[in-house]
C-alpha cells in the first residue's frame, strides 16, 4: 500500500479527479456488475471522460454525514480504536487500484468501511448477510491495503446499528484483480 495523495483538506473537485486515475473500493462492485446503483458502463465513462461529474443525493448526504457516527458506534460497539487515513492509497503491483478508505482500526491489519441504510433496505441486511457490492468494496480495500481483514458496520435509521468482520479471502481478492485489470487495461485505456 503506497499512499498516492493526502486527502486532508482537499477539496472536493481535486478528490473527484484523483479518483479518475484508476477504480476505487465503490467502483469495484459496479465493476463485477453487483452495483444495483451504478454500471460499468458508468464508471466506464467515468474514467474516460475529463469532465468531473459531482454526482449527489440525500442518500449519500446522509451517509456522508453519519460516517462519524457509524466509526463511533463500532468503537462503542467493539471496544477498538479508529482513525481517518487521510489518503488515498494506490497498490504498487496494480496502481490503479485505488482506496481511499474511511477508517483504519488501530492495533490491527485491518479498516473499517461505515455505510447506512434506508429501513425499506434493512432486508439486504438480515442476519449476517452483507450487501454483495459492499463485501467487494471491502475486498478490495483488503487487497490494496494488503489487510487481513476489513470490518463494515451500518446504521439503519431508526432500527439497529450491526457490524461484521470480512476475513481475507486470496481467492476472491485474485479473482478480484483479474476482473479489476481486465476492465482497466482492455477497455479504460483503450477507451473501447
Amino acid at each position: 500500500m503506497k499512499k498516492l495523495v493526502s486527502t486532508l483538506n482537499m477539496k472536493k473537485e481535486e478528490w473527484l479527479r484523483y479518483r479518475k486515475k484508476g477504480i476505487g473500493g465503490s467502483d469495484a462492485g459496479a465493476v463485477c456488475g453487483l452495483n444495483p446503483y451504478r454500471s460499468a458502463i458508468e464508471v466506464y465513462f467515468d474514467k474516460t471522460t475529463d469532465e468531473v461529474e459531482e454526482i449527489d443525493n440525500e442518500a449519500m448526504r446522509q451517509g456522508r454525514e453519519f460516517e462519524d457516527y457509524v466509526a463511533r458506534r463500532f468503537m462503542e460497539a467493539t471496544g477498538k480504536k479508529v482513525r481517518r487515513a487521510n489518503a488515498m492509497f494506490y497498490d504498487e503491483q496494480y496502481p490503479f487500484m485505488l482506496a481511499d478508505v474511511d477508517r483504519m482500526v488501530v492495533g490491527e491489519n485491518a479498516g473499517l468501511e461505515c455505510k447506512t441504510a434506508s429501513p425499506f433496505m434493512a432486508d439486504k441486511w438480515k442476519g449476517e448477510e452483507i450487501p454483495l457490492s459492499y463485501q467487494i468494496q471491502c475486498y478490495h480495500y483488503m487487497s490494496v491495503c494488503n489487510a487481513d481483514a476489513w470490518y463494515i458496520a451500518v446504521l439503519i435509521y431508526g432500527k439497529e446499528f450491526k457490524f461484521y468482520k470480512l476475513e481475507r479471502d486470496e481467492q476472491v481478492i485474485q479473482d478480484l484483480i483479474r476482473i479489476e485489470k481486465d476492465f482497466w487495461e482492455n477497455y479504460i485505456q483503450k477507451g473501447q
